[in-house]
């Protein structure tokens, strides 16, 4: 019987034969107890972005004046 680390060996092996390779990827920890407050922190950034965007948006469209049909 082979050890834990060979079979993972032999596993990886057999997974970078078909031409895939590891990565190592970090995401937020849920379990944090600040979790929710820095979601709702962020929510609120991207809503205040939002509104900003969207008076921008309106501003250009009511500035107007002088252009031509094309």
């Amino acid at each position: 019987m082979s050890s834990v680390s060979e079979r993972v060996q032999k596993h990886r092996a057999g997974l970078r034969a078909f031409g895939l390779r590891p990565v190592q990827i970090w995401v937020p920890d849920t379990r944090r107890p600040d979790f929710a407050a820095e979601c709702r922190r962020q929510s609120e950034l991207v809503a205040k972005a939002d509104e900003d965007i969207e008076s921008l948006s309106n501003a250009a469209l009511l500035d107007v004046d002088g252009w031509k049909e094309c």
